[in-house]
């Protein structure tokens, strides 16, 4: 089941559903649709243009000679993929993005991300895919004729609410890609929250925020008095303001660090802006 309401958090589009599964006597319109469902899932949303498209796999995928687990693997290993996920991101961008193309999850810990790290070390790319598509985790969640799908929400695809928390900060919605829709970019986006086991706020699509660095909490609470905290405070919605109306172009999302005494008045400063408040959590 989801943790939470699901139209609030935008997996609504993921639990309504129901997973795609290659059986005999598909018509051609329907492995058509599980051909774009693997592409979609595999390259997390990316677009992908006519001529990026892998004419054999998807060809013997329609023979009937490549089951669903085979055709991902076949889109996994692509210079497609390649060239997207991992030559151009540093290595544990390519693992969490992995966990999240293939596993439809995020890294439940350090020692899985150090895992597959040390499988890239020793063996490289092709099998470090080949680890993720073997493994006794993708077999039960997909088995060979099921495309994998977004499932690190629920309760049965996690092991802690660490987990969970971080599912939020890969997939921002159904329609965001992996890439584009996060401030992160191609940069580590898990990695120290990973190593610290730390869980992050969960904000509604359309909220993308860049994680502050773990060692930077102390530093960022050194404002706060002797009895009072420091909290962050997300802030999204901003208009840049024109003559006497409001533009319809968003300002970007903005990020607070305010001492408890000062929390009241910048709360009200905020919304006297025009601004929404989508996370307040104490960071010291």
């Amino acid at each position: 089941m989801p943790f939470g309401p699901a139209s609030r958090l935008g997996v609504s589009l993921f639990d309504e559903t129901p997973p795609l599964e290659w059986v005999p006597g598909r018509s051609v319109e329907e492995v058509e649709t599980l051909i774009n469902a693997v592409y979609r899932q595999v390259l997390g949303n990316a677009y992908v243009m006519e001529s990026e498209r892998l004419a054999v796999p998807e060809s013997q995928f329609k023979r009937g000679e490549l089951s669903v687990r085979e055709f991902v693997r076949a889109v996994a290993k692509s210079g497609l993929y390649r060239t997207r996920f991992v030559e151009a991101v540093p290595r544990y961008r390519y693992i969490e993005l992995a966990y999240r193309h293939l596993l439809g999850r995020a890294p439940n810990s350090y020692d899985e991300m150090k895992m597959h790290s040390a499988v890239l070390d020793t063996k490289g790319f092709e099998a470090d895919i080949d680890s993720f598509l073997d493994s006794d985790e993708y077999h039960n969640a997909f088995g060979e004729n099921f495309v994998p799908y977004i499932r690190g929400y629920k309760t049965e695809a996690i092991t802690h609410m660490v987990g969970f928390t971080h599912t939020f900060q890969l997939v921002r919605g159904a329609s965001t890609s992996s890439l584009k829709a996060d401030l992160a970019g191609k940069s580590p986006k898990l990695n120290a929250l990973v190593i610290n086991a730390q869980a992050t706020p969960v904000t509604p699509p359309g909220n993308t925020f860049r994680a502050p660095a773990i060692n930077s909490y102390v530093r960022q609470g050194a404002g706060a008095t002797e009895n009072g905290k420091t909290y962050r405070i997300e802030v999204t919605g901003y208009r840049a303001k024109a003559v006497n109306r409001v533009s319809q172009f968003r300002r970007s999302n903005q990020v607070y660090l305010v001492s408890y005494e000062n929390l009241s008045q910048e709360y009200q400063r905020i919304h006297r802006q025009g601004g929404t408040i989508v996370s307040i959590s104490a960071v010291n």
